[in-house]
């Protein structure tokens, strides 16, 4: 399978790597990618791979149990197996991400540590999300409480450290799953966690800042109700 970078390390934008498998409609399979190939509500990564003086942009990605799949723009050549070509990420689409998405984290811990509230859904573009929560009621100042608790977290600058742990001992940290009625697939040996540590630790896939002050003030932009239960935060990031 594709030797997954961005695990390794969020910061890779470019990087050297050899064509495994291609086809111009199911996709472009590389050895080693930093490509984010989409999931749990973050986007996937856009950018291109470089070649033989030839550009493919990657528009998109199709993930499967087996591999992950790099989609090329309609038209664009695609190089065949055994090609070597040079992976660039779009820098200010994945650093705008991993900010909007370790701003939600934060949002999140904030939410649990004050109101016990699990997390009903969500979604993220770049600079701006949203996400629901499982809280019936809430007080007429949460909306302004809750965007100073978020921005008073990311002034603490807190780490934000991603761990691979086995399976049985990620599963025994309490607050591990923050999703209401979710556990992460039961056939993988391995749970990697996202731990903002002091506020937050859960599990998670996706691509986030080395600290809560990379992610820049955060404005709740609306508060609205989804039925009894739920409530709908939309943030978005204004610096």
């Amino acid at each position: 399978m594709t030797e997954r970078l961005d695990w390794a390390d969020p910061t890779i934008r470019e990087w050297d790597c050899t064509v495994v498998w291609s086809d111009p409609e199911a996709g472009i399979v590389l050895d080693r990618s930093a490509f984010y190939p989409g999931g749990g509500g973050q986007p996937p990564d856009h950018g291109v791979l470089l070649w033989e003086g030839v550009q493919t942009r990657i528009v998109d990605t199709r993930r499967t149990p087996d591999d992950l799949y790099l989609l090329p723009a309609p038209g664009d050549p695609v190089p065949a197996a055994g090609t070597a070509v040079r992976g660039a990420i779009d820098d200010a689409r994945r650093s705008s991400l991993m900010r909007t998405h370790s701003g939600l984290h934060i949002l999140c811990g904030t939410v649990f540590r004050d109101f016990g509230a699990l997390v009903t859904g969500g979604n993220m573009q770049p600079g701006e999300a949203r996400m629901d929560f499982n809280l019936p009621e809430v007080p007429p100042s949460f909306k302004q409480a809750l965007e100073d608790a978020v921005n008073a977290e990311i002034v603490a600058d807190r780490k934000i450290v991603a761990r691979v742990l086995p399976r049985e001992e990620a599963l025994a940290i309490p607050t591990l799953i923050r999703t209401q009625d979710a556990l992460p697939p039961l056939e993988n040996p391995e749970i990697r966690v996202i731990d903002i540590v002091g506020l937050d630790v859960q599990a998670d896939g996706g691509t986030h800042v080395a600290s809560t002050k990379q992610v820049g003030r955060v404005e709740v932009a609306k508060v609205e109700s989804k039925g009894r239960q739920n409530r709908r935060v939309r943030i978005r990031l204004v610096d």
